[in-house]
């Protein structure tokens, strides 16, 4: 009696345990194509702001450079005039 009751409750309890809304195989095909759609697209987009982000900070340190040159050239200059005008 016990066996019987026991085999009873482990059939009906794995009816539950089965999936009730099971996907075919061609909306899992859909949604593995949306999910790499959507990745692409955060991916493109990170890397357009990656892009941009490491455009603007060599613009700056070109700036910078350029900057520091003309300083350094206009120093030079000056130690030339100084130097080549008589006292």
């Amino acid at each position: 009696m016990k066996a019987l009751f026991l085999s009873l409750a482990l059939i009906a309890g794995s009816a539950y345990a089965l999936p009730v809304h099971q996907q075919s195989a061609g909306q899992d095909m859909k949604d593995a194509g949306n999910s790499t759609k959507d990745a692409t697209k955060k991916t493109y987009k990170k890397s357009k702001k990656g892009a941009k982000k490491g455009a603007n900070k060599a613009a700056d340190a070109t700036e910078s450079g350029a900057n520091k040159a003309a300083g350094a050239t206009e120093n030079g200059a000056d130690k030339v005039k100084d130097s080549t005008t008589p006292q």
